[in-house]
């Protein structure tokens, strides 16, 4: 009998390599026991908003096809809202028909581009500290994650002058999540024009990742978007989701402002993987765009009510954490001042003594070893808890 396992030389080596990511790790783990504050997932504790909800009710009840198909790139009116959106929000015209694809989500999005774009042994470069499921899709689609280290000691700001040196002959694309995660960071505007010509001479494709545009604190101001520099208009995809901002990470639904070429490319992908994103998710979204966002205020005054009271608490912990304060998002990442192994073992530690889940930055990239992310979209009573818990474990 041989001692391999079961599924040896069945399942395909990148995803042997691969694992859930931390993030999801630390939520399973936390889910398994009783009595746990976890601040270690980014789902928001609001409910999605009422007249989402009565709508949809309203369709199930008067629409007989809310059950089935829609064409793969999604319904007309929520392409049209979309492209009126991007209009509104970025400053951008669009085209609904040659330029918007309905996706399940940002994940979704980003794997269908990333099937689109890479051969096996193509470069795709993110931050580092960046999202964890970004390096995971990218080596599941057989690229490789080049990490572009930000500078923490400038407040997790992009290195422009790193960037030329990153670039191969098998680079690919840039991805950049504006405001960041898992650092909070929000890129200021001539980083951003400066990443754009880059994007623009070096011919990469930038990937905009946009679940947290609507969240920024301590400025009235509209954030800089690249996908409003028409000079990279046929080099920008920009996928915004509608989990975050509309409270809908269970509905599964985000769109893609791309150029005709590779919405023509991400057709074949997106119909041979998914069809469509949901029809029922699909007639939320038409109300989400088509009737004032009046929950964002809301939204906003209790994210940056939370964050005011993370940051009050951390501070309270000076002799285990430090950090820089987050611009816009819902996450702290505070480096570990605690004498520590890593990360993960910190964190795992941390699970199992004092009932708090957290996640390693070791997750988010190699410049995040010795830090952890911390969610403030949970409720008040869940931080409060937590750093009770935290505060009781280093005291003893």
């Amino acid at each position: 009998m041989s001692n391999q396992p079961e599924w040896q030389g069945m399942t395909a080596s990148q995803v042997v390599a691969a694992e859930v990511s931390a993030i999801k790790q630390m939520a399973i783990r936390a889910a398994g026991r009783d009595n746990v504050a976890s601040l270690a997932w980014g789902l928001p504790s609001f409910p999605t908003p009422e007249p989402i909800r009565s709508a949809v009710a309203e369709q199930l009840r008067s629409d007989p096809d809310i059950g089935k198909y829609t064409l793969p790139d999604g319904l007309p009116a929520l392409r049209q809202l979309a492209a009126r959106r991007h209009r509104q929000e970025i400053g951008m015209r669009v085209d609904p028909d040659r330029q918007v694809m309905i996706t399940a989500g940002n994940m979704q999005a980003l794997s269908t581009l990333l099937h689109v774009v890479l051969d096996p042994g193509d470069e795709v470069i993110l931050t580092d500290p960046g999202f964890a499921s970004h390096y995971q899709q990218i080596a599941l689609h057989l690229g490789k994650p080049v990490p572009w280290r930000l500078l923490e000691e400038k407040g997790w700001q992009m290195d422009i002058d790193a960037l030329p040196g990153l670039v191969t002959q098998r680079t690919k694309a840039i991805i950049l999540v504006n405001p960041a995660n898992p650092t909070g960071t929000l890129h200021r505007e001539e980083e951003l024009v400066a990443l754009a010509d880059l994007a623009r001479q070096l011919r990469l494709l930038l990937i905009l990742d946009d679940p947290y545009s609507a969240f920024v604190y301590g400025t009235d101001t509209r954030i800089y978007n690249p996908a409003a520099d028409p000079r990279i208009a046929d080099q920008v995809a920009y996928c915004f989701t509608f989990s975050k901002c509309f409270a809908m990470s269970g509905w599964r639904l985000g769109y893609m402002i791309i150029p005709a070429w590779l919405k023509a490319q991400a057709m074949k992908v997106h119909d041979a993987n998914m069809i469509c994103a949901p029809r029922i998710s699909q007639i939320a979204g038409i109300t989400a765009l088509s009737h004032p966002s009046h929950h964002l205020a809301d939204f906003r005054d209790a994210l940056s009510r939370r964050r005011d009271l993370i940051l009050s608490r951390l501070d309270r912990l000076p002799g285990s954490f430090t950090y820089t304060a987050p611009q816009g998002a819902y996450y702290v990442f505070p480096k570990i001042l605690r004498r520590h192994t890593d990360s993960r073992a910190f964190c795992m530690e941390l699970l199992d003594r004092a009932g708090v889940s957290l996640t390693p930055g070791s997750a988010f990239g190699r410049a995040g070893e010795g830090h952890v992310r911390m969610a403030y979209c949970v409720d008040e009573s869940v931080i409060n808890d937590a750093f009770d818990r935290m505060e009781q474990y280093f005291r003893d």
